[in-house]
């Protein structure tokens, strides 16, 4: 019989700075928990320390190390005496998926006896350096991961379509590459076609030619979703946007009765998915569940997913999705909106929406509705919030809409089926010039149904 692999087992660690209170500082701990444990791994202890920063070449004081080399069976002593670190990043760029996660086991939640073990992972609340990472490394005896690292290996993980693994793909390969240089230790030369490169030279230019190769083939594959997109372009859009685990791809299958991927995890979502809103209207809507946001996101994933989320862009209409329940959602809200205005879409019209209001008590809802009176209040699992979240959706639309006739002449009946895909048709009449419509739409979806029917 093959057993499971055990867990792996990981310690967090966290730097309170100055200008981070209390309960900002433990709701990002909380957070990097359940990104942990989105990678399939299981925290068993944290250590967190008040700092004015986290440049120091250890990350914690002497104390704080002490303590983080105590639960990891490490030395805690940062020296030329202590075991050197293997190459994480070479280990990453040549073994890709399984050698980023030793370990990893197919069922997470799975128990096991953990005596006498000592946790292999330490998962850092920030971003650090290599040299960082390095010392870290040398203190604890546990491989180090910032906390970009492991949002961008769940990326890793949870891309599906070609395109979000091509810009995971990307992404991924920028943020190994500077641990790559300072991890890897020069090396030896090769012998052979390329001799008088070091190993550390080869893997740089391996790291070029990839990112040249995906970028070749991103282009490619975005050439496509482009012409999908300009086929939706007259069409009425709206996009769900917000922080990761905020309930977009729940509030998503209530709209349009589809059967996306619902789970309560962090990044569940990371290919964009367009649905109809159900029940169909004419001319019909379109719903996007996007990405979602977190904080600290890495630039080069908001950059590799810039096609990705403009879906929002594009979109007449956004919905900014909030757990409401959480204590720290006025900052996610706030990650969502800086992430939307780096890409340019805080022009597009937007209305809030609080979401899972069922876990939220009378008193925390009188406060909400006095700071947020314009919010859409729901819970995602209500049928009748989302009903009436569905009429307030056709009633913007309904604004932006006018009126117009057309007439089709007896020759082109076989755009019909365009008119009735574009706008509604009030009534039919037919003339000695073909059938008139009198329609109602957008007034780009009108404007481009006259040059179809004027077209020879």
């Amino acid at each position: 019989m093959e057993t499971k692999p055990p867990t792996p087992l990981a310690v967090l660690v966290g730097i309170q700075t100055p200008q981070v209170d209390d309960v900002a500082h433990e709701a990002s701990l909380e957070e990097l928990g359940r990104l942990v444990k989105t990678l399939g791994y299981k925290v068993v202890g944290a250590v967190s320390q008040r700092r004015e920063g986290t440049g120091a070449g250890s990350v914690l004081g002497s104390g704080k190390l002490a303590e983080l080399a105590a639960l990891t069976g490490g030395s805690g002593v940062i020296g030329s005496m202590a075991p050197p670190p293997r190459s994480k990043a070479r280990t990453r760029f040549e073994g890709a998926a399984d050698a980023a996660a030793p370990g990893a086991p197919t069922d997470p939640t799975e128990s096991e006896p953990e005596l006498d073990r000592k946790p292999e992972f330490v998962i850092v609340d920030h971003e650090l350096s290599p040299s960082q990472i390095r010392n870290l490394e040398r203190a604890t005896g546990a491989q180090v991961l910032d906390r970009t690292g492991v949002i961008v290996e769940i990326f890793h993980r949870h891309a599906n379509t070609r395109e979000a693994k091509l810009q995971v793909e990307m992404a991924r390969l920028k943020y190994v590459a500077p641990r790559l240089r300072e991890s890897s230790g020069g090396g030896g030369r090769q012998q052979g076609p390329g001799a008088g490169e070091t190993n550390l030279d080869l893997d740089r230019r391996k790291i070029r030619d990839r990112l040249a190769e995906l970028k070749e083939q991103l282009e490619a594959v975005q050439r496509d979703s482009d012409h999908r997109r300009s086929a939706r372009r007259d069409q009425l859009r709206v996009a769900l946007v917000g922080y990761t685990n905020a309930g977009k791809s729940s509030l998503m299958r209530a709209l349009t009765g589809s059967q996306v991927l619902v789970e309560d995890k962090l990044f569940a979502t990371l290919d964009t998915t367009v649905r109809i809103l159900q029940p169909e209207t004419r001319p019909r809507v379109l719903v996007s569940d996007t990405v979602g946001f977190i904080k600290q996101l890495p630039h080069d994933l908001v950059a590799s997913f810039r096609s990705t989320l403009t879906e929002a862009l594009e979109a007449s209409l956004l919905l900014f999705v909030v757990d409401a329940s959480d204590p720290t959602y006025e900052a996610q809200l706030e990650v969502s909106r800086s992430v939307l205005r780096e890409i340019g879409a805080d022009a597009v019209p937007s209305r809030l929406v609080l979401n899972k209001m069922d876990r939220v008590d009378d008193v925390r809802r009188a406060v909400l509705l006095a700071r947020h009176p314009d919010a859409i209040m729901l819970s995602a699992h209500s049928p009748g919030d989302v009903s009436a979240l569905r009429d307030t959706i056709i009633a913007f639309f309904e604004a932006e809409m006018v009126e117009d006739v057309l007439i089709l002449p007896y020759a082109k009946q076989g755009l019909i089926g365009e008119v009735y895909e574009s706008a509604r048709v009030l009534s039919e009449e037919y003339d000695e010039n073909g059938r008139v419509l009198k329609v109602r739409g957008l007034p780009g979806a009108i404007t481009r149904l006259r040059r179809s029917l004027a077209a020879s």
